[in-house]
């Protein structure tokens, strides 16, 4: 069977027995942990835990390739982008300059930059598997609580939750009319020219848009009938209580949230770590 983006798939392991409250503060924790911080040894450290509880999750490599590769290709084009309009900001953030190589005239590779630009494809790579595993080892209907939980309105939890519900939804549909479309006679294989696949493809994506927005009427109108949003407050079926795993995985995630402020303020006495000095 073919594993789905964007899909639940539960586990036995630690982190899928957290409670969704639990999950979604510790992502918060450890998010503003990397972002705060320009110390290159305080992310890839946050990284290599972060790769630990992606191996603890038990998260199969194929049901996140396509995404890795969408975040491979932003991080490298953000990289070029940043380079193109600032190759000196290095330079200017650390107030030295090591010249690699001069590439043109007004445009020289330094350490400086280098270096800066290697800490911030680190904090991406240490944010992204953390979004990865909170999204595929919580349930949408959890999800919803949870975010409820942080003070989210509950109208709008729950839309998150619908919207995280329906993915798989979507690309089984999607799955069902190309394979219709083929079966008339649609050429989608590599074989057949872009520009071919690109007019191909369309003819699946209007009907896959028409059924969305039938499925998005069918729910609104039995939630309308429900009486969903008439009340300033809900329960929920799927909260969970907090147990001894989420006290210690919320002061995990705290500890490595000080320690990273910590140490840039009274070690650092800055955001960013400088080398070159």
């Amino acid at each position: 069977m073919k594993i789905k983006l964007f899909s639940y798939n539960f586990e036995d392991t630690f982190v899928h027995h957290l409670s969704g409250l639990t999950k979604i503060i510790c992502f918060l924790f450890l998010t503003f942990a990397v972002m705060f911080s320009y110390d290159i040894r305080v992310i890839i450290s946050i990284l290599l835990f972060s790769l630990v509880v992606f191996r603890i999750s038990k998260i199969k490599f194929k049901q996140v390739k396509l995404m890795v590769i969408y975040v491979a290709v932003f991080i490298i084009t953000n990289a070029v982008i940043s380079f193109l309009f600032a190759p000196e900001y290095g330079v200017k953030l650390y107030g030295t300059r090591h010249e690699i190589i001069a590439i043109t005239k007004s445009i020289s590779l330094t350490y400086e930059q280098l270096f800066f630009q290697v800490t911030k494809l680190f904090k991406y790579a240490s944010v992204i598997p953390f979004g990865i595993i909170f999204l595929l080892t919580t349930n949408p209907s959890e999800l919803a609580s949870a975010l409820s939980g942080v003070g989210v309105n509950y109208k709008a939890a729950y839309a998150v939750a619908l919207t995280l519900r329906y993915f798989p939804d979507i690309q089984r549909e999607y799955a069902d009319i190309s394979q219709a479309q083929q079966a008339r006679g649609l050429d989608l294989s590599h074989k057949a020219k872009f520009k071919d696949r690109f007019k191909n493809a369309l003819l699946i994506m209007v009907p896959l848009i028409f059924s969305t927005l039938s499925r998005v009427e069918l729910i609104s109108n039995a939630m309308d009938l429900r009486g969903f949003g008439k009340g300033k407050k809900r329960t929920w079926y799927n909260m969970k209580k907090l147990s001894r795993n989420d006290h210690l995985a919320l002061g995990i995630s705290a500890l490595i949230f000080i320690a990273s402020l910590g140490i840039s303020f009274f070690i650092n006495h800055s955001r960013y770590y400088n080398p070159f000095i």
